[in-house]
C-alpha cells in the first residue's frame, strides 16, 4: 500500500480514461483536485449536438467520470487499489451549454471521506455519495448529477 502525490495520481487516472475509446473520443482532461473538488474538462466541438450546443450525453458523461475519478483519486492518495463503479446517478439539465464542459464533483455534503476509506479498509468495500456540476451562467449550475459510487478493494 503506497500513497502518491495527487499529479502522479491524476496522470494515472489520466491514463485510464484514455484506455476507454468513447471516452478518448470526447477528449476529457482530468484539470486538478483541489479543496475536495475535481475538475475535469472537455471541447465542446467534439461533445456538440444538433442544436450547437454540449450533448446531454456527453454532459452525464463528464459529470459521471467526474464522480468516479474523484472516489479513485481519494483512495489512491489513501494508498488502497480499488475499481470504482457508479451505482446509481440522478441528472438534471437546467440550461443549455454553448462552451467547453468544465465537470466539477465532490462528496455528497452527506458523506464523509473518513467514513468511506475507514470502511473500505475495513471491508474492502464502501459507498460514497458524490454530486458534480456543469457551470452554467449566473453562478447556476447547467447540469446536476447525484449519485452514489461504490469501490471494491483489488485483488
Amino acid at each position: 500500500m503506497s500513497v502518491e502525490p495527487v499529479s502522479s495520481s491524476l496522470l494515472v487516472l489520466q491514463d485510464v480514461l484514455d484506455s476507454m475509446p468513447p471516452v478518448r473520443a470526447m477528449q476529457l482532461r482530468l484539470e486538478g483536485y483541489a479543496d475536495g473538488q475535481l475538475q475535469l474538462t472537455a471541447p465542446l466541438a467534439v461533445n456538440v449536438n444538433d442544436k450547437g450546443n454540449a450533448f446531454g450525453g456527453s454532459l452525464a458523461s463528464a459529470m459521471t467520470l467526474s464522480g468516479w475519478a474523484l472516489v479513485t483519486l481519494r483512495l489512491r492518495l489513501a494508498g488502497f487499489e480499488a475499481e470504482v463503479y457508479v451505482a446509481d446517478s440522478q441528472l438534471r439539465y437546467r440550461a443549455p451549454v454553448y462552451g467547453d464542459l468544465h465537470a466539477q464533483a465532490q462528496i455528497d455534503p452527506d458523506s464523509d471521506w473518513d467514513t468511506f476509506l475507514s470502511t473500505f479498509k475495513q471491508r474492502g468495500k464502501a459507498r460514497i455519495g458524490v454530486v458534480a456540476v456543469q457551470p452554467g451562467t449566473d453562478g447556476k449550475p447547467a447540469a446536476e448529477l447525484s449519485g452514489r459510487f461504490v469501490a471494491f478493494a483489488k485483488g
